[in-house]
C-alpha cells in the first residue's frame, strides 16, 4: 500500500494522499488545494474522501475547497460538529476507497473529536494510522489547545484522555503499523518532536516517552503539561474557520494580487488600517524599507510569526515581497487564516525608491564589531529566541525578551540608552526590529548573524545545556 506524505517545512506539516482503482483520499489538506487535485489528476482517480484528524489550531484546512471543486465527502471523527456538510463517523466505522479501507479509531485528547485512521491494503492487511496530532514521532499532541475554545475543557482533562487514547487504542495495534502524523519538528502542537516523519508503532513504544507501558497517568499528565508554552494567539482563531467555514482561497487571492503604483500604495496606507508586511530577506529589510512596515521573511517560518505577530486574522494587509512572490505570500498568509490581503506594491521596494518615497533602516553590526563593543562597554544584550534556547545557552548578562511576547513586554526595551538585538540567525529579531522601529525606538542594534556567530568570537556565554522542550 503506498501512502503518499506532502509535507510543507514552513508549517511542519504533513498531508497525505492514497488511491485505488480510480478513488483517492487526502488527509488533513492544506488551504490551498491544487496539489492534491493534480495528484488525482495524475492517477486519474476522483478524489472521494477528505479525512480530517481533527479541527487544526495551526492551519485552515482545505477541506471546503475540496469538497466544492471535487465534491470530496468531509469526514470528521465522533464528536465533531462542524457548521457545513459532513459525515460524523462513529468509532470503527470503515470507509472504503477503491480497494483499500480506512478503519476510524476515535482517540480523543489533543482534541475531543480527534481520530486516528487505520489504513488497510487491498488484501485485508493493516499497513498504518494515520495519527493527527495524537501521537508524533517522538512526542504526542499537546493537551492544552481546545480549552482556549471550549472552556470546560482542562488540560488535565485532556491529558487524561490521551493516556486512554494511546493506551487503550493505539498501543493495542500491532508493532509493525507505520505512523503517519500531521507534524514533524518545528511545529508548535507538541514540545519533543523527531526530525523523522514517519515510524513504526513498535519502534515508538520503545523510544517516545509517552508510550513507556509501565507510566502511570499521574506521570503522563505531569510530563505531558510540564514544559507546555502560551499557544500561538492565532490558534484559536483557525480552529473556529475550520470549525464554522472560511471563504475559498480563490476570492482570497483574488482579493490579495492587486498591483498597486508606489503613490497608490502609499494611498491604500493612509486610507486604510493596514499593516505593511514586508517579505524580504532580513538583510535587505535591514538596508532599507517604507516606514512603519513590519519584517517577516518568507524565507523562514513566515506563516507561524505572522500567526504569532498579528494579533487578529481580519486585519487587512498591503505587501511588499520580491517582485514574482506576491502569491506565494498570499498563499502562505492564507494557510493561517490571514484571508486579507488588499495589494501588494508593484515592482516591489525598488518602486518605493525609484519614486522618491521616504525610506528608513536598521542599524545591523557584524558579530566581529559587536565583539569589539562588548569588551569594551558591555551594552545591554536582549535575546529574543525561546526561553527554552535562551535556557539552553546564552550571552553572559543577556536578558530575553522572547519575539512573541514583545508586544506585551515593551517595557524592557530602554528608549533613554542603546542596546543590541540578536536571535540564532537574524530572521526573528529582524521582525523584533522592525516592531521596534514602528513603535518609535531607534537607538538599537541588531546582530547579524546571531547567537550562532557570537559564538565563533570571544564574548563569553554560558555553558550549553540541552533544551527541556521545543516550545
Amino acid at each position: 500500500m503506498k501512502v503518499e506524505q506532502i509535507y510543507t517545512g514552513c508549517l511542519a506539516h504533513a498531508a497525505y494522499y492514497i488511491e485505488s482503482n480510480g478513488e483517492a483520499a487526502v488527509f488533513d489538506p492544506l488551504r490551498e488545494v491544487h496539489p492534491y487535485i493534480e495528484r488525482a489528476k495524475k492517477d486519474n482517480a476522483k478524489i472521494k474522501y477528505v479525512f480530517e484528524t481533527h479541527f487544526h489550531a495551526d492551519f485552515v484546512s482545505g477541506h471546503l475547497d475540496l469538497q466544492k471543486k471535487e465534491g470530496s465527502t468531509i469526514v470528521f471523527g465522533p464528536g465533531a460538529k462542524p457548521n457545513y456538510e459532513a459525515v460524523i463517523a462513529e468509532d470503527n466505522q470503515v470507509f472504503e476507497v477503491g480497494d483499500y479501507k480506512v478503519k476510524v479509531i476515535h482517540t480523543p485528547g489533543h482534541t475531543m473529536e480527534s481520530t486516528t485512521y487505520l489504513l488497510i491494503d487491498d488484501k485485508g492487511k493493516e499497513h498504518g494510522i494515520i495519527t493527527g496530532d495524537t501521537l508524533f514521532i517522538g512526542d504526542v499532541g499537546r493537551p492544552d489547545l481546545a480549552q482556549h475554545v471550549v472552556s470546560e475543557l482542562t488540560e488535565e482533562k485532556l491529558a487524561s484522555h490521551l493516556y486512554d487514547s494511546l493506551r487503550n487504542k493505539i498501543m493495542p495495534l500491532s508493532d509493525d503499523l507505520i505512523i503517519y502524523p500531521n507534524h514533524g519538528a518545528g511545529s508548535a502542537c507538541g514540545k519533543k518532536m523527531s526530525d523523522e516523519t514517519t515510524d513504526t508503532l513498535g519502534h515508538q513504544k520503545k523510544v517516545n516517552y509517552a508510550l513507556r507501558a509501565d507510566m502511570t497517568r499521574e506521570e503522563f499528565i505531569k510530563e505531558l503539561l510540564t514544559g507546555l508554552t502560551t499557544p500561538p494567539g492565532y490558534f484559536p482563531q483557525n480552529v473556529l474557520m475550520n470549525i464554522k467555514g472560511y471563504e475559498s482561497l480563490d476570492t482570497v487571492m483574488e482579493r490579495g494580487e492587486k498591483p498597486l503604483s508606489a503613490e497608490a500604495f502609499e494611498a491604500a496606507a493612509n486610507e486604510t488600517r493596514a499593516l505593511l508586511l514586508d517579505t524580504r530577506e532580513d538583510k535587505d529589510f535591514a538596508k532599507g524599507f517604507i516606514p512603519n512596515s513590519i519584517n517577516i521573511a518568507l524565507d523562514g517560518n513566515f506563516a507561524q510569526w505572522v500567526g504569532e505577530m498579528i494579533p487578529g486574522v481580519e486585519q487587512e494587509i498591503l505587501l511588499i515581497t520580491y517582485p514574482g512572490d506576491e502569491e506565494e505570500a498570499i498563499t502562505r498568509l492564507s494557510r493561517v487564516g490571514y484571508d486579507h490581503a488588499i495589494g501588494y506594491l508593484k515592482g516591489g521596494f525598488e518602486s518605493w525608491k525609484k519614486a522618491g518615497k521616504q525610506i528608513d533602516k536598521v542599524n545591523r553590526i557584524s558579530v566581529e564589531d559587536f565583539e569589539k563593543a562588548y569588551k569594551a562597554e558591555k551594552p545591554l544584550v536582549i535575546d529574543v529566541r525561546k526561553k527554552s534556547e535562551f535556557d539552553s545557552q546564552h550571552v553572559i548578562g543577556a536578558v530575553n525578551v522572547p519575539l512573541n511576547e514583545i508586544n506585551s513586554h515593551l517595557s524592557q526595551f530602554p528608549k533613554n540608552k542603546p542596546f543590541v538585538l540578536h536571535c540564532e540567525g537574524g530572521y526573528r529579531s529582524m521582525i523584533a526590529a522592525s516592531i521596534l522601529k514602528q513603535r518609535g525606538w531607534d537607538d538599537f542594534v541588531d546582530i547579524d548573524g546571531g547567537i550562532e556567530g557570537i559564538l565563533e568570537t570571544t564574548v563569553p556565554v554560558t555553558e550549553y545545556s540541552e533544551p527541556a522542550t521545543m516550545l
